[in-house]
């Protein structure tokens, strides 16, 4: 028994002493580091998930509301000041001519003139007096794209016409081939040709201008060609009213300046506009 606890204490104290010399040769203080374990090309069990990026996705663009406007629909009435005034420069010439247009649709307008003239034509060859009337119709499109609460109008148009006239030859020259004697001095005559009748179609291009409220400036061109002319026996028509002079031909032009009132019927509304503004800023 003796010997058993000899044993026992001997035991214990050759292990205090070992555990004794293990503590003292680690650093104070100093946690011993626990390997860390190799994780190179391996996947985790738990990876998270990518997110998916649309590279494709472009940044939308701002959207601009353009404010609502109103429309005016009407009839637009005047009278044309370059026949009105003719008169005062040239005695042989007496004319009017009315212009009016109604607003049809946004762009379209139906446009009509109606005038009456008396002209005298002093040819080369005979001097007539033509007198009578003429009415012409179509259409009138806008191509003009107005700022808000803006109502100009440049247009381009389509006219049918068409004319009543008669004719008086005042005078006319016999043509000769040898003047040995000289020219033959002017035949009078004073010869009427009723019921004539011409009928055409023009092409205007023309302008109208806003300068007072509903007081319409404008002026337009006009390019005609025949469809029918009905003629003296003797002679041809040197001036037709609405076609203007004649030209040995089929075809005549034409001016007008004008100035219109407008008198409004109703109005419409336009629904805004969007616009698509891009951004211009750089990330």
């Amino acid at each position: 028994m003796k010997h058993t606890l000899k044993y026992f204490f001997s035991f214990c104290l050759v292990l205090s002493i070992s555990l004794a010399k293990a503590q003292d040769t680690s650093p104070k203080g100093e946690l011993t580091k626990q390997p860390t374990p190799k994780t190179d090309g391996v996947i985790p069990e738990n990876p998270e998930p990518f997110k998916k990026v649309d590279l494709s996705a472009k940044k939308k663009d701002s959207i601009i509301l353009v404010p609502a406007k109103t429309d005016r629909y009407g009839v637009r009435v005047g009278v044309d000041l370059y026949k009105l005034t003719r008169a005062l420069y040239d005695k042989d010439y007496k004319g009017i001519e009315f212009v009016g247009d109604y607003r049809l649709t946004k762009k379209y307008f139906l446009a009509a003139e109606l005038g009456n003239e008396n002209k005298t034509t002093d040819d080369s060859r005979l001097n007539s007096t033509t007198k009578g009337s003429y009415l012409k119709g179509g259409f009138d499109y806008n191509a003009y794209q107005n700022w808000l609460n803006m109502e100009n109008i440049i247009s381009i148009g389509l006219r049918y016409g068409f004319s009543t006239f008669s004719q008086q030859l005042n005078s006319y020259k016999i043509y000769n081939a040898n003047p040995y004697f000289g020219e033959v001095p002017p035949i009078p005559s004073g010869q009427k040709f009723n019921g004539l009748t011409a009928s055409w179609i023009e092409v205007v291009a023309g302008v109208k201008a806003k300068v007072f409220d509903n007081v319409f400036v404008g002026f337009s061109l006009q390019l005609k060609r025949f469809v029918s002319n009905k003629q003296p026996d003797n002679f041809e028509n040197l001036y037709i009213p609405g076609f203007n002079r004649t030209y040995n031909g089929d075809f005549g032009v034409g001016f007008n300046y004008t100035v219109t009132y407008f008198v409004p019927i109703y109005k419409k509304k336009v629904k805004p506009v969007e616009v698509s503004k891009k951004s211009d800023k750089k990330k």
